[in-house]
């Protein structure tokens, strides 16, 4: 942290001095394709010289005049090139592309990125498109990382299914899920939210690491993901995807879109899978992953006149999954029946979004952002139910307005509210702790927040923000954050941040995956748990380097995290219990990672990235490294398409390091103390037509899985089973194939 510190009083001085000796003759402008939609990664420059800028992710650049030079061309992949005469007194622009059509008539000397990162934003946003999705199967949200050097999903366990992510070392509750920038998935929904988002569906996911904007809430502290949907005005009118592998699933995905008149679009979305083959590969009785069928439904509306854009949805999902012992073997002794899982999901989803522009020149608006969701569950884990039922409401009100080409004022009210209800056969366990989390618990947070951006000529960008918001059981807290990037150059940039985040923790809707495991009948909760409380802080250096003509991307970057409170879950100091309190002493994560991106020839893309994680919590006055938590991960991956793009090759490695286990009993260990190191690889080969493709890959092509994942399956009602110590994969080799079909858009 000193180190960052040093750093940020090294840069930041030298930033300010070469923002004032810049020119403030600019050009402000925006690329936009046929449809109105913005252009992220588009070239712009001066005709005749090396003066540029790349436009962002809301298709927005700014860029110093040349003297006697007024052509400024535009350049997008796919897209037919724009030479446009700006008058010397012109302060901005709009610039239009339209679409190449003639692409399948000529050779593509170049293909457009997959996953794209901003070069003007302050906060480093990484975009990943649909493109990037249709690299893997991606079947949903907690597949389409496969090919990410940041973000890690991992099995919360090896009976229910649910998965995590990890970002910056720590698990998936430090990361703020946003669906359209909303904040969803959270509490019921954390442990499968995942799961939720068919693939399909996703028309981009946004990822950022570090703290976020004041103007989504406080949660953030590891970072953000955002997945964006298709929309009406910009999907195809129908598609279709159909996908089945030989482990016995099978999907469908249908999607329409139209625009009824030049103002009003309707979206219907619908989803369904079906998993229900068995297998039991290690043969322990144990199915290798859960028996599931999942509907998921959508509408969504659209409507843009004058200066008011508004956008209203909703989502319906409906999900079974099943796990346990299929019978008892001959040479299992039980007088118990055999142990059952069962999870049935039934949840709601609204969303409502209303904007208006108040002064264009100005960029003043107003946005009003609704959402909320009904999850209703019932959960058997053998002789034990657990029934949890959350609604939300969350609500948002944004003004942002601009003072000249410096100033930027973003400030608003937000208001959150959870009732979160639990009951069930608890009781059995005998535990008054647990007694004390079944009745109903309400969570009110109001709050206003304000943001300020200083921008000195796209030279040094400085974006200030500060929320307070009051909790009904916590009371009221401040959440600083600041975000600096200095362009050193067009070919150099630094980017800082620092702020802090916030999380109530509600233990058994985030942490029910334990009742797969006898711990659960020794559980241990403190009383007057905290509300978490972490401060990040990272930097980020990026360079981008011209070889043979392509653009070789490098990013450095190193991202601490530091918690002042926290809740913390202890699975060391008994082997056969489970236990939470308030953390006293050190917990942090460290994070490094550098990350290389070049086109090393014509359609041909590589990526390669290198992370280390030094996390580690203070378990009972001993300070350790957390458990399941590599150490260390590498990936390298490779895309080549084929001219005309009439095939696509994708093949991805990923090398995960060594972590700690959760120590096992002295007198009778039934697990290591370590995980050793491991690699998956994974191909896909997909073929193209003009309006549809086939793909064929292979998941886990080296058939790594880690062994009987579940421990004491012979008995899984005794005081040792435990399907929680997973750090692995744990099906095999899995092959799929699939079909994609779009009725294309009219240009």
């Amino acid at each position: 942290m000193k180190k960052i510190l040093l750093m940020l009083a090294i840069i930041v001085p030298t930033m300010l001095v070469s923002a004032q000796n810049s020119s403030n003759k600019e050009l402000k402008g925006k690329v936009i394709d046929t449809l109105g939609e913005p252009l992220m990664g588009a070239n712009v420059y001066w005709k005749g010289s090396t003066q540029g800028a790349v436009s962002d992710e809301n298709g927005e650049f700014s860029l110093e005049r040349v003297k006697e030079n007024t052509a400024l061309i535009t350049s997008y992949v796919g897209y037919n090139s724009d030479t446009t005469e700006v008058k010397h007194n012109r302060k901005d622009i709009v610039i239009t592309l339209s679409e190449n059509i003639t692409l399948s008539e000529v050779t593509i000397s170049e293909r457009r990125q997959a996953t794209l990162k901003g070069r003007l934003e302050v906060i480093q946003t990484e975009k990943i498109t649909f493109d990037e999705l249709c690299r893997a199967a991606c079947c949903n949200l907690s597949e389409s990382f496969v090919t990410n050097p940041s973000v890690d999903v991992s099995y919360s366990d090896a009976a229910t299914g649910a998965k995590q992510i990890r970002l910056l070392g720590l698990s998936g509750a430090y990361v703020q899920m946003l669906t359209e920038n909303a904040p969803n998935f959270r509490g019921a929904a954390s442990l499968y939210g995942l799961d939720y988002v068919p693939g399909n569906w996703m028309e981009s996911i946004q990822v950022s690491k570090g703290t976020s904007s004041v103007k989504n809430g406080y949660e953030a502290v590891t970072g953000q993901i955002n997945v964006e949907y298709k929309k009406p005005q910009t999907a195809d009118p129908l598609s279709v995807n159909l996908f089945a592998s030989d482990a016995g699933r099978v999907e469908a995905n249908v999607d329409g879109a139209l625009m009824l008149n030049k103002y009003l679009g309707v979206g219907l979305l619908t989803h369904y899978s079906r998993d229900k083959v068995a297998h039991d590969r290690n043969k322990d009785g144990f199915l290798d992953q859960p028996q599931t069928e999942q509907i998921n439904l959508m509408n969504r509306w659209y409507y843009k006149r004058g200066n008011y854009i508004g956008q209203v949805g909703v989502k319906y999902i409906r999900e079974e999954r099943n796990n346990g012992q299929e019978d008892h073997s001959s040479n299992m002794e039980s007088e118990h029946e055999p142990y059952k899982i069962g999870i049935s999901t039934n949840r709601g989803e609204f969303f409502s979004k209303h904007g208006y522009v108040l002064n264009p020149e100005k960029g003043s608006s107003v946005a009003m952002i609704l959402s909320g969701s009904i999850h209703d569950q019932k959960s058997t884990f053998g002789h034990t139910n657990y029934n949890l039922k959350q609604d939300n409401v969350n609500a948002s009100l944004l003004y942002e307005t601009s003072f000249g080409k410096m100033h930027k004022l973003s400030t608003g009210a937000s208001f959150n509210w959870d009732r979160l209800t639990q009951s069930g056969s608890l009781e059995q366990f005998n535990n008054p702790t647990i007694q004390a989390f079944r009745p109903t618990r309400s969570e009110f947070v109001p709050g206003v927040f304000a943001e300020y951006t200083l921008n000195l000529n796209d030279k040094f960008v400085a974006l200030a923000g500060i929320r307070a918001d009051h909790h009904n059981e916590y009371g009221l807290f401040a959440t600083p954050r600041l975000h600096l990037k200095w362009n050193q150059s067009e070919y150099f940039d630094v980017r800082a941040s620092v702020g802090k985040g916030y999380r109530s923790v509600n233990l058994l809707p985030e942490y029910n995956y334990l009742f797969a495991s006898n711990r659960i009948k020794q559980l241990s909760i403190a009383d007057n748990l905290p509300m978490e409380d972490a401060t990040n802080m990272g930097l980020t250096l990026t360079g981008h380097i011209k070889i043979a003509g392509k653009e070789l991307t490098l990013t450095g970057e190193v991202f601490h995290t530091n918690f002042n409170k926290q809740v913390v879950v202890d699975m060391d100091s008994n082997p056969n219990a489970i236990l939470f309190y308030p953390l006293v002493g050190k917990s942090y994560a460290t994070n490094y990672q550098i990350e290389a991106n070049y086109p090393a020839f014509r359609g041909f893309t590589v990526t390669a990235a290198f992370r280390t994680t030094n996390a580690k919590t203070t378990y009972q006055g001993v300070l350790r490294d957390k458990p399941l938590t590599s150490r260390y991960k590498g990936l390298l991956t490779t895309s080549y398409q084929t001219p005309l793009k009439k095939w696509q090759f994708d093949l991805t490695a990923q090398f995960n390091g060594k972590g700690r286990m959760p120590l096992p009993d002295a007198e009778n260990p039934l697990w290591d103390n370590e995980y050793k190191p491991f690699t998956m690889l994974n191909a896909q080969v997909t073929k193209y037509f003009r309006t549809w493709s086939i793909y064929l890959g292979a998941e886990n092509l080296l058939d790594f899985r880690q062994k009987n994942p579940i421990i004491g399956a012979d008995d899984p009602f005794g005081d040792n089973f435990d399907a929680t110590m997973v750090w692995g994969p744990i099906h095999g080799r899995k092959l799929y194939v699939g079909m994609r079909w779009a009725l294309p858009t009219k240009k």
